[in-house]
């Protein structure tokens, strides 16, 4: 996947906001809380679920993500080697994950589905 077509993907989805910030990785956030991000190196870290976490880590497919694996977040060591499908498709999921951990209210103001 091309960094260009992950950040359409990405802001694509409802309420999504980019911004650059830690030494300058593209983070992309709904109602404040990131759900993913790329680094300048074309890193990819995003939060996926439980089951989501232990199949990618176990199969080697991805790594725990630096600082935030504890929290379930998993790092891909590069963006164009992954298919674009299945990453629209960790976006969508790491998307809604965060968004249902925001207040109703939040979400309501959002336009999200409460």
């Amino acid at each position: 996947m091309t960094p260009e077509a992950f950040e359409a993907a990405a802001l694509a989805l409802p309420a999504t906001e980019k911004v650059v910030q830690w030494g300058g990785a593209d983070v992309y956030k709904v109602g404040g809380r990131v759900f993913a991000l790329r680094t300048l190196e074309g890193a990819l870290s995003i939060k996926v679920s439980d089951i989501a976490y232990a199949v990618l880590v176990e199969t080697g497919r991805a790594r725990p993500a630096p600082y935030l694996a504890r929290a379930k977040w998993v790092a891909f060591e590069a963006l164009e080697d992954l298919d674009a499908d299945e990453v629209r498709g960790w976006l969508a999921s790491a998307h809604a994950l965060v968004a249902a951990r925001l207040t109703r209210k939040a979400r309501a103001e959002l336009g999200l589905s409460v």
